[in-house]
């Protein structure tokens, strides 16, 4: 780290990677363990969060100790790389970590991850998930304290086996206990939260999806209630949903006539196994899916993993982490998934060669929605509907960036920086405040911007 790179870090100000601080103590720590549960970062000390340049003047010996501190009231413990920068006549000393490989990384028994330009105490919650994370397991992986062997249906466990078989082409013959031990569905005798919820005899609770078909926007006319296995609710759902699709016939000379219905069934069926593997069955609410006259709306609980945003997803530019990894597990070996994270491209491209426009992915309030459109697509249309999604995207996406540089910007700021009007300014920010992505604290005048 040289002067240079100080004078880049004081025109960006803090961020999710850098802080300054006046001098060592315990939140140089606490921000050092948020750094370590995140993406890494640095701490300059000997600038104050003003950006004011005070300096340190200590010795050697004095940052050792301040290392040796770092280590003795962190763990996993954190060591820091500490830099002497000489920067305008006086000494800044740079305290950098790296994202920790095992985490979470606590300092005496308190959790922190860094948001924005701030550090956050985790909650019960996320130290949990930082923790399955590091051991590259998952929730589903647990053991169902509710639920034991005789829950399951052993007839559904033979019906997954000959799916693989028919999948793989190789033959099973194996005990279906002995397959699920196999498998860590059952675990030391016990039966996973994934295994309940994939071969459940009877009634699930925490599989509930609602499904209805509208008439206008409220009018409900047919409805499917479903608290069963995961493999049922896929092809029970599947059934109703087609049930209410129109279907063209096409006669093309062949003994067997062709069925072309209205939506794309095979996109359909991609976004309900995304839906039912992706979920985060930990909430409360239940998996909804909406049928109206011109689209059909599929809600999830549980939003996109790691940071992802909308935008990583459409542009494939992301490491998929599953949030569920022995029910996609299960899915894949059944051959009803290709690859973790691969359903995005295969409905988008399904869906451009049925001749639909786009489906639209968000995320709202706690979950992710899909939105599938039967209005048909031309080139002019389908180029449109691009660009002005990017934009959006992208713009929506800087704005949050200038917030989190300068929570205290204010709207005509916002509009010159990103050179559009203040009105389409005020409708991005309506949009993020509905997401949950920001808040306002204060007046108009005199407030700030929190991001969330």
């Amino acid at each position: 780290m040289n002067s240079k790179d100080i004078d880049i870090m004081l025109s960006e100000g803090e961020g999710l990677r850098i802080e300054f601080k006046s001098s060592f103590d315990n939140k140089v720590i606490e921000t050092l363990v948020a750094f370590a549960n995140t993406s890494g970062g640095s701490v300059l000390i000997g600038i104050s969060d003003d950006r004011k340049i005070s300096g340190i003047t200590t010795n050697h010996e004095s940052v050792q100790n301040w290392l040796n501190e770092v280590k003795n009231k962190t763990t996993p413990a954190v060591a820091p790389f500490a830099e002497y920068v000489d920067y305008k006549d006086k000494v800044v000393v740079a305290l950098t970590v790296p994202e920790s490989p095992v985490k979470p990384v606590s300092m005496r028994s308190k959790y922190f991850k860094r948001v924005a330009n701030s550090n956050h105490l985790m909650n019960t919650d996320e130290i949990a998930s930082e923790y399955l994370r590091t051991i590259n397991s998952s929730w589903d992986y647990y053991a169902d304290p509710e639920h034991g062997v005789d829950s399951l249906s052993l007839d559904k466990v033979r019906v997954f086996m000959r799916r693989i078989e028919h999948h793989t082409g190789n033959l099973l013959i194996i005990d279906p206990l002995e397959f699920l031990a196999k498998l860590e569905i059952v675990r030391r005798n016990q039966l996973t939260f994934g295994g309940f919820l994939l071969f459940a005899r009877n009634y699930c609770l925490i599989s509930d999806l609602q499904a209805g078909r509208f008439k206008g926007e409220s009018t409900i006319i047919d409805s499917l209630s479903l608290n069963t296995d995961l493999f049922s609710e896929v092809d029970e759902v599947l059934n109703f949903i087609k049930k209410h699709l129109m279907v063209e016939y096409i006669f093309n000379g062949e003994p067997q006539r062709t069925e072309k219905f209205d939506y794309p069934v095979d996109a359909i069926r991609e976004i309900i196994v995304n839906m039912i593997v992706h979920r985060d069955y930990r909430e409360s609410s239940g998996s909804v899916i909406k049928m109206f006259d011109d689209r059909i709306e599929f809600f999830n609980p549980g939003r996109l993993t790691s940071g992802i945003t909308v935008q990583d997803l459409l542009s494939g530019n992301y490491v998929s982490q599953c949030r569920n990894k022995l029910i996609a597990r299960a899915f894949k070996e059944a051959g009803l998934t290709e690859r973790y994270g691969s359903g995005i491209n295969r409905i988008l491209n399904i869906c451009k060669n049925h001749g639909i426009v786009p489906p639209v992915f968000e995320e709202i309030f706690n979950g992710f929605r899909v939105i599938l459109y039967k209005k048909k697509a031309n080139v002019t249309e389908d180029v449109t509907v691009n660009v002005t999604v990017n934009v959006t995207v992208k713009r929506v996406e800087a704005l949050l960036e200038i917030i989190r540089k300068n929570p205290s910007v204010t709207v005509n700021e916002m509009a010159r920086r990103m050179k559009v009007n203040r009105r389409t300014i005020l409708r991005d920010l309506e949009r993020l405040k509905l997401e949950g992505k920001i808040s306002r604290t204060g007046s108009d005048k005199y407030g700030y911007w929190d991001l969330i």
